[in-house]
């Protein structure tokens, strides 16, 4: 698997599917669904047909718009015991930062939060719009240094410390070293 900065596709067929049953389980046109995203109807209807190599946040936006785990487009099938070594995964990269998240574990049924790998390197930094209401992110830094948290008040991190911040506001990403990776929860309450 390539490094940071380097360009991973997203599983489409996955991501495909699970836009539609979401868009036809809320009973959104695809016109609905792309204004609530802030997307072209044509880049929903390339999505939906598993074409496409979408950015994070556009991945992100329609997942707020569904009020759906972003998790869910990436939830692989899951066996009982589960590796996944520092340079595998399925990473999805932003489009405005060196920036890549790897889903590491998807929200089992019953519980509400997944867990991703950041890897991001220094440059422009990784901005989130607002979540769903009530989402919150946990940020563990293990290697480098970062600015992290709400997009008016981040915090700076270093290996071993955690914040926690509600991610249903923007809020930002920052690495100040190179190599900086971290362990990211998303909790929806």
């Amino acid at each position: 698997m390539a490094r940071a900065g380097s360009t991973s596709k997203p599983p489409m067929h996955s991501i495909a599917a699970t836009l539609r049953r979401g868009r036809q389980a809320t009973g959104l046109s695809l016109t609905e669904l792309a204004q609530r995203a802030g997307i072209a109807k044509s880049t929903l209807s390339q999505l939906e047909a598993g074409q496409g190599n979408p950015s994070l946040e556009t991945l992100w936006a329609l997942c707020t718009a569904l009020e759906l785990p972003f998790s869910r487009l990436l939830d692989p099938p899951r066996p009982r015991i589960q590796v996944i070594r520092a340079d595998e995964g399925q990473a999805v990269a932003s489009s405005h930062a060196d920036y890549r998240a790897t889903l590491l574990s998807a929200c089992p049924p019953g519980a509400r939060r997944d867990l991703y790998r950041v890897d991001t390197e220094p440059g422009r930094p990784h901005t989130a719009e607002a979540h769903a209401p009530g989402v919150v992110e946990h940020v563990l830094l293990s290697a480098g240094r970062a600015l992290v948290g709400p997009a008016g008040d981040p915090v700076e991190l270093g290996p071993g410390d955690y914040v926690v911040y509600p991610a249903d506001q923007p809020h930002v990403f920052e690495a100040r070293e190179a190599g900086t990776r971290a362990l990211l929860a998303s909790e929806y309450l």
